[in-house]
């Protein structure tokens, strides 16, 4: 056991907003400045003490140049701080997490902030041939969110293709996988109601003609028609068992986290929330990337000497019910240690942001239940997957 393990400090996010919804117009760096403005907040360092920013971001187009940078320096942070932006697709904000730990460990930086942001409402259309000239005949334009996002590269199937093929697999039916993301939604909004997600969101302002507003809770519980579920068509595949529903809400949010070695945390009083204990990642065939985290998940038991029923919660990403619910049958996790206050199918993932964001609850759900051992995981458009181990005590 580590005996000066890297301490995470601030935990936040923002609310999660529905695609072209509330959060619909406010960029991803200023999103993610938010994030990181009530991060520093919570820690009560000051800005010139972060020697490293990194944030994850999948769909940079359009955002102007350095994304990390722009949310780090619209935070208040020192210009002399280094910001990397990383792509690692939907692992991006946990990769960053993950990065920020070894530079700590490596002893090249002593207070990172890393996270992730993205705002899919915002994602351009591209145009790839315009800069030879379109002569003449139909072209293409492409969604970047599509093609950058949610499309395999090596045989252009989406990746709702693939969650069609891991039900088959599992032999998920459409009523298992209906009540799963019913489970979400109500979960989600039972949290909300507790106040159990007080503690890790950091609210927008969004401004407009008619004035400032205010978002301080994640919109997609609240505007999901529960009753609606078990009626909605197939959405990858005729006769299939996948639908918009089982599917990760497409959404706009960002994510951050301090962290720092515990024996920095101590020697500032800085107040430390979760404790690093552990990380893995695994990859195979792109096809299956939705059965990644159960590899990954395993290899960071494995590491740690942990095991289903010694670790008190996960977050594993609900990119699909059947990711999710994979994982559970092949490790052997009850239901109620996942997911405890929701998913992505409720709460939506912002591809770049949802690595950080379920860092950030499982730290939170954890506190909230007095402390207890968590593992966060998710798959990764390709055939990947990241998982962390974290203690809180």
């Amino acid at each position: 056991m580590d005996q000066d393990p890297i301490a995470i400090v601030a935990a936040r996010r923002t609310p999660m907003g529905s695609f072209q919804g509330e959060l619909g117009t406010v960029s991803a760096p200023e999103l993610s400045a938010t994030a990181n403005r009530a991060a520093l907040s919570d820690s009560g360092l000051d800005a010139a003490a972060i020697d490293e920013v990194l944030l994850g971001c999948v769909l940079p187009a359009g955002l102007g140049q350095a994304p990390a940078r722009q949310a780090a320096l619209s935070a208040g942070l020192p210009v002399g701080v280094p910001c990397t932006t990383i792509n690692k697709v939907c692992g991006s904000g946990m990769k960053a997490a993950l990065l920020g730990h070894d530079l700590i460990k490596a002893g090249s930086a002593e207070i990172v902030l890393a996270g992730g942001m993205e705002s899919m409402s915002n994602a351009p259309f591209l145009m790839p041939n315009a800069r030879s000239g379109y002569r003449m005949g139909h072209q293409k334009v492409l969604d970047h969110m599509f093609f950058d996002g949610l499309q395999n590269p090596y045989d252009g199937n989406m990746m709702g293709h693939f969650a069609e093929l891991t039900a088959e697999k599992y032999g998920l039916t459409r009523e298992e996988q209906d009540t799963f993301a019913i489970e979400s939604v109500t979960r989600a909004r039972a949290a909300a109601a507790a106040g159990k997600f007080a503690q890790e969101i950091a609210p927008v302002t969004v401004r407009n003609r008619k004035g400032d507003l205010i978002v301080s809770e994640d919109e997609g519980p609240r505007v999901a028609n529960i009753e609606k579920i078990p009626t909605l068509r197939p959405a990858f595949k005729k006769d299939g068992t996948v639908t918009a529903a089982s599917s990760s809400s497409i959404s706009d949010g960002a994510a951050s986290l301090i962290l720092m070695r515990t024996s920095a945390a101590v020697a500032n009083n800085t107040p430390r929330l979760a404790s690093v204990v552990g990380q893995s990642g695994y990859a195979h065939q792109p096809e299956w990337f939705t059965t990644a985290p159960v590899f990954a998940i395993q290899a960071l038991h494995k590491k740690l000497g942990w095991d289903a029923k010694s670790v008190d919660l996960y977050e594993i990403n609900e990119a699909f019910a059947c990711v999710t619910m994979a994982a559970m049958r092949d490790v052997g996790i009850a239901h109620e240690k996942v997911n405890v206050n929701g998913g992505a199918c409720a709460l939506g993932h912002p591809i770049g942001a949802s690595g950080a964001r379920i860092i950030v609850t499982l730290v939170h759900a954890l506190r909230n239940r007095g402390g207890g051992k968590g593992i966060a995981s998710l798959c990764i458009g390709g055939g990947e997957a990241v998982a962390i181990g974290i203690e809180v005590k």
